[in-house]
């Protein structure tokens, strides 16, 4: 069983060549690479965000590695505060199979390491791929309707095989090298929703970022570690999380099906459910243009859990409760018929008119004939007139993806005034030929906002 998961999937992210990638793959790697960058330059606006960076700055007082949008940091320092920034102000990707958060774990370790060797743009590429496919196939085999059942959250458990495989391909690793590196970073899986409605749920993914890094670094040194973590029967990650898993879903139709190309992307800054509201919502304010000052009620219909994730935060606090309020994201679309991050400023969520229609006239219920996702929006006017609009996948969502140039508008919106436009350009037409771009390095430090002082490797 071992040789089927955990060296199986090893040897994949070894030997993984990108001219073996179909392209619809590699072009969903670049979407999800630059949707990452964009919301770690939007991650400098997030409440915890100088927190982190106090403790980034602590874990070295070296200044090699690129801080996306901010001072280079140690390499330590920059892949958690990297991971951190992606992640910081609830707009990056979710695998929805599995709810987790995926490039926070896997793009800062890939970006530090090309960028420390100078790897090739189809290198890092290739890294990426690897890391993304990792992630999303061992989150498969964990089964996660048991797996969540127990209380764990997928970035911080899951996160740290993807980075640690993304960075085993920059370096080379065969699969025996990559095997004791899955070991090494499954070791220090760790994440529950008992972090649920605090920022400690955004600190999963930066930690699996550094766990996945000091993982395949040390593997690199010949440390001993198991090579059949995944379904050791005793400790492994499946029989401890989740009871046994369905190890067969971790490698089935392996390179041949590309797990990664169902990672969703948000258009949103708002959480992962959220989207399918302000979906729903989309469609109703396009078809019948429902003038906010003539809104009597809205009623929100959401999923078991949607509901209880986000029907709690009628009166929010600040710019994090807002972002998980069903409440506050159905009263500013409203109002406002668009929702970016300048929305989550308490000039705007401390709009006193907001905050009340917020929590007297959004009625959010639990709707038991929705299963496992979708919403239904309904407006009721002053005069009488009733709006609906139902979503079943929501912007984003591998069924109802974002084009390109949705993705490459939300870059040019939340990195342009870090960069300047000539920069944003670049950076996206880079992006969009990596397979034949010459120096991550020189790609990489575009994107920080001082220059990285290289220092021997040890």
């Amino acid at each position: 069983m071992s040789r089927e998961t955990t060296e199986e999937l090893a040897e994949f992210a070894a030997a993984l060549r990108l001219e073996a990638v179909p392209e619809d793959a590699r072009e969903s790697a670049k979407a999800l690479l630059l949707d990452a960058l964009a919301c770690a330059f939007a991650g400098h606006r997030g409440e915890e965000t100088g927190q982190l960076r106090s403790l980034a700055a602590a874990l070295g007082d070296s200044a090699e590695s690129v801080v996306i949008g901010g001072q280079p940091m140690s390499l330590a320092g920059a892949t958690m505060m990297n991971g951190y920034l992606i992640t910081a102000v609830t707009m990056c990707d979710v695998h929805r199979a599995t709810l987790t958060h995926v490039t926070p774990e896997i793009v800062p370790p890939a970006l530090a390491i090309a960028a420390r060797d100078d790897a090739s743009g189809a290198d890092l590429l290739a890294a990426l791929i690897a890391g993304l496919e990792v992630t999303t196939r061992v989150g498969l085999g964990l089964d996660y309707p048991a797996f969540r059942t127990k209380g764990w959250h997928g970035p911080g458990v899951i996160g740290p095989f993807g980075a640690a495989a993304a960075v085993g391909r920059l370096r080379g690793f065969n699969g025996e090298t990559m095997a004791r590196a899955f070991g090494l970073a499954g070791s220090q899986s760790a994440g529950t929703f008992a972090a649920w409605g605090t920022p400690t749920v955004k600190w999963h993914q930066c930690r699996a970022a550094l766990s996945g890094l000091m993982a395949a670094l040390l593997a690199e040194r010949d440390f001993a570690a198991a090579r059949n973590f995944l379904t050791a029967p005793d400790g492994g990650l499946y029989s401890t999380y989740a009871d046994g898993g369905l190890p067969e879903l971790a490698t089935r139709d392996l390179g041949r099906r590309w797990e990664l190309r169902r990672i969703a992307l948000r258009l949103w800054p708002a959480a992962t459910a959220l989207q399918d509201v302000l979906t729903a919502l989309a469609e109703l304010v396009s078809a019948h243009r429902p003038d906010f000052a003539d809104i009597e009620r809205v009623r929100l219909a959401l999923p078991e859990t949607a509901f209880r994730m986000h029907g709690g935060f009628a009166v929010y606090r600040a710019k994090f409760e807002a972002l998980l309020s069903a409440h506050y994201v159905a009263a500013v679309y409203l109002r406002d018929r668009t929702l970016t991050l300048d929305r989550f400023e308490p000039a705007c969520y401390d709009d006193p008119a907001l905050r009340s229609f917020a929590a007297e006239r959004v009625d959010v219920v639990h709707d038991p004939d929705l299963k496992g996702g979708g919403a239904v929006a309904e407006v009721e006017t002053v005069r009488g007139a009733r709006h609906s609009a139902r979503c079943e996948h929501p912007l984003g969502s591998p069924e109802n993806p974002l084009s390109p140039a949705q993705v490459r508008e939300k870059f040019r919106t939340y990195a342009g005034a870090a960069l300047g436009e000539a920069e944003v350009e670049r950076t996206i037409a880079a992006i969009d030929g990596l397979e034949t771009f010459g120096s991550a390095r020189e790609l990489v430090s575009w994107l920080g906002v001082g220059e990285a002082t290289p220092r021997p490797r040890g």
